[in-house]
């Protein structure tokens, strides 16, 4: 009992002092990577990246409070990759598997658990369905969280059989709590053609259940998520576009800030009604804010 209450208190998704998965996972490829460059002499290539100084600050247009979008979709879904490639074992679920549930009305090939997505592949997967259902930056790290939670509290791995149904309910679950404009399950039906609203709703279910119904992302875990996809970033290449910051964005993101606050403020209440998404779910009284 012990031993499990110390592995949870570790558990990134639940702890703003635990490292996430998703950071660690990168570690090894990116280490290589820097080693080969050193070993084969391969130049950095023009300097590229802008350094503020005393007279100029440079500034892109991501925040904590609200992250560009295109950039953290591509984060995001860089960290799935690294979680799919980097992966301890193959354990999974009947649920999440696309052979016994598939998305689509093509035949899954026999091999289909041999093959790992690359990066583009998931991030067009991804990308696809967050501009259908417009779907906010703060969601897709919302989703991260939900995925590293899922694999942690069942633990399973997310591999190639299981990839895009994992990432579809934690994005499901993630658009409900989080977004203003919740999507429901039909939506998705929607945009992904094939898949039924009964599918999708015994599949939230599983999710919620493995979730312990534990829907809850403190603000401290959330900005841990944030910055660790920013380092992410900067240790793949994949850079932020850099403005110098003038006088009116600079009031701008005093003016966001702002919002906000106010926005976090009122989380508590909005998240209590989004967040009953499988319509015959019994038993739950409340479910917590998405921040704290």
């Amino acid at each position: 009992m012990e031993s499990k209450d110390l592995a949870l208190e570790s558990n990134p998704s639940d702890h703003p002092r635990a490292s996430t998965i998703f950071l660690s996972k990168s570690q090894t490829d990116v280490r290589e990577k820097r080693k080969s460059n050193h070993i084969n002499h391969v130049s950095p290539g023009q300097l590229t990246k802008k350094y503020s100084s005393c007279s100029t600050i440079f500034i892109d247009d991501s925040t904590v409070s609200q992250p560009n979008l295109r950039s953290t979709i591509k984060c995001v879904t860089l960290a799935i990759f690294y979680h799919i490639k980097n992966r301890d074992s193959d354990r999974s679920l009947d649920i999440f598997d696309e052979k016994s549930h598939p998305l689509t009305r093509e035949e899954v090939p026999d091999d289909y658990y041999k093959h790992d997505p690359d990066h583009k592949h998931i991030y067009r997967f991804v990308r696809t369905l967050f501009s259908a259902a417009q779907l906010t930056a703060e969601c897709a790290i919302v989703t991260l969280v939900y995925l590293e939670r899922l694999l942690t509290y069942a633990e399973i791995d997310i591999c190639p059989s299981n990839w895009k149904r994992i990432v579809l309910g934690a994005i499901l679950l993630a658009s409900k709590v989080w977004d203003d404009q919740a999507v429901w399950n039909v939506d998705y039906c929607q945009i992904l053609k094939d898949i039924t609203v009964e599918d999708m709703n015994e599949m939230e279910r599983h999710f919620l259940e493995l979730l312990q119904f534990n829907i809850n992302v403190p603000a401290s875990v959330y900005a841990k998520y944030y910055f660790d996809l920013r380092s992410l970033a900067d240790d793949n290449n994949l850079s932020f576009l850099l403005e110098p910051l003038s006088k009116e964005r600079a009031q701008k993101l005093e003016a966001i800030s702002r919002l906000c606050e106010d926005k976090y403020k009122d989380l508590s209440k909005a998240a209590m009604r989004r967040s009953f998404s499988a319509d015959n779910l019994v038993g739950i009284r409340r479910s917590n804010a998405i921040l704290s």
